[in-house]
């Protein structure tokens, strides 16, 4: 069974960001052995410079690199864009081969290049989206790529 594990920065605030999380946790619970770690958010003045807001995503980065696992898929806006059919083939093949997949959310400012230097970046679209919407999309997608894999009607 495909281990699938998101290693995101920061926590989900609002409750109905966290309910729709545990609904989908709960559809992959059967599809895939499902993780998300949470880490947290380097601290950053009100207004950071751009050498505090480096410094903020390498020290994430540091705390991101020894979670990953598999497949390292970061998301990012400067990564690929998938459809729902070629997210389940990048699904299909960390099945084969490594055996996991671990895709990395980063905070508010992105994710440091180290992070970014472990794999092939995604991109969700042009568009950029709250973590926490993204988070959830994510899952979404995650599961709509296994059940295409399945062969089940869900993606249609």
């Amino acid at each position: 069974m495909l281990g699938v594990k998101i290693v995101c920065v920061g926590k989900l605030k609002e409750e109905f960001w966290r309910s729709a999380v545990r609904e989908y946790e709960k559809r992959l619970s059967s599809l895939c052995r499902f993780e998300i770690v949470e880490l947290p958010e380097a601290k950053l003045p009100g207004s950071p410079t751009a050498g505090e807001i480096s410094a903020a995503l390498e020290k994430e980065g540091e705390a991101i690199t020894p979670r990953l696992s598999g497949l390292i898929a970061p998301m990012c806006i400067e990564g690929r864009q998938l459809d729902s059919e070629g997210f389940s083939r990048l699904l299909s093949g960390a099945m084969q081969s490594p055996g996991a997949v671990s895709f990395v959310i980063g905070s508010s400012y992105g994710l440091a290049d180290q992070v970014k230097g472990l794999g092939r970046g995604i991109s969700m679209s042009p568009m950029t989206f709250p973590h926490q919407l993204a988070r959830v999309m994510l899952c979404e997608q995650i599961y709509r790529g296994l059940q295409i894999l399945r062969g089940a009607p869900y993606h249609k």
